[in-house]
């Protein structure tokens, strides 16, 4: 699969439908990967946080979730294909678990918001897909044996719905305990939109870029930080790197 570098930052250069393919081959095959997604305000935090850009880097599958990503690929002359939305892939591969009996763990988020995503996808599927969950909340001297919980479930895909970077250093340095599970994802905020919690943009602002600001609009004062401060960091180190490669 070929990779592009941004900022420090390693991405696969593929298309969703390429992206699913790939993910799909791998669980017929009983092998395993670890995937994660970037958008600018974690490519600008891998800047800093060394232990960050490591969890991120060395994962199998890195796509390029926010538009932003995209933009800045074209900026620099190194073209994505598309922006892989994480929780677009997330809700394909409950699709795809439907359709080829996997079992899949869903990890992350407030108790009664992943009760709700189970629930959902219980009743819009089948809870033959349901492998187990559980809340994100825990402690340092837990993560072993919530891994370990995960990995004895029988589950073949693990969505994880918590921030950055806990949830991709969890899964670094998880690697090896969750190693039964084939597919293993940070899916961030993706189960409160699915549980209703959270209204997702529209299309058309998803599609020019917007779904940032309609995020922002909702919780300004919990986002303002991640999102205008982040973007205008990320915008600012993307044209750094041009005009430094230009000299």
């Amino acid at each position: 699969m070929e990779k592009i570098n941004i900022l420090n930052t390693s991405i696969h250069n593929l298309t969703v439908q390429e992206t699913l393919q790939n993910i799909e081959q791998i669980i017929e095959n009983k092998q395993q990967i670890q995937h994660v997604v970037v958008n600018a305000g974690k490519i600008v935090a891998m800047q800093s946080d060394l232990q960050l850009r490591r969890s991120v880097n060395e994962c199998d599958l890195i796509n390029a979730d926010g538009q932003a990503v995209v933009w800045a690929s074209k900026v620099l002359g190194k073209p994505l294909k598309e922006r892989v939305a994480g929780i677009d892939l997330m809700i394909e591969l409950v699709k795809l678990a439907h359709h080829n009996n996997y079992k899949i763990f869903f990890f992350g988020a407030k108790e009664t918001v992943v009760k709700e995503v189970v629930k959902k996808y219980s009743e819009e599927f089948s809870p033959k897909i349901i492998a187990g969950y559980r809340n994100g909340y825990f402690k340092k001297d837990e993560e072993q044996n919530i891994a370990r919980q995960i990995a004895d479930s029988g589950a073949n895909i693990l969505f994880v719905a918590i921030s950055s970077p806990t949830k991709e250093n969890f899964l670094f340095e998880n690697k090896d305990l969750l190693k039964k599970v084939n597919f293993v994802m940070g899916v961030g905020g993706s189960f409160d939109v699915v549980s209703g919690k959270v209204k997702r943009a529209p299309i058309w602002m998803q599609k020019s870029g917007l779904e940032w600001f309609y995020r922002f609009a909702q919780e300004p004062k919990r986002m303002w930080k991640r999102y205008l401060v982040g973007n205008s960091k990320f915008i600012f180190l993307v044209f750094k790197e041009k005009f430094t490669k230009q000299k």
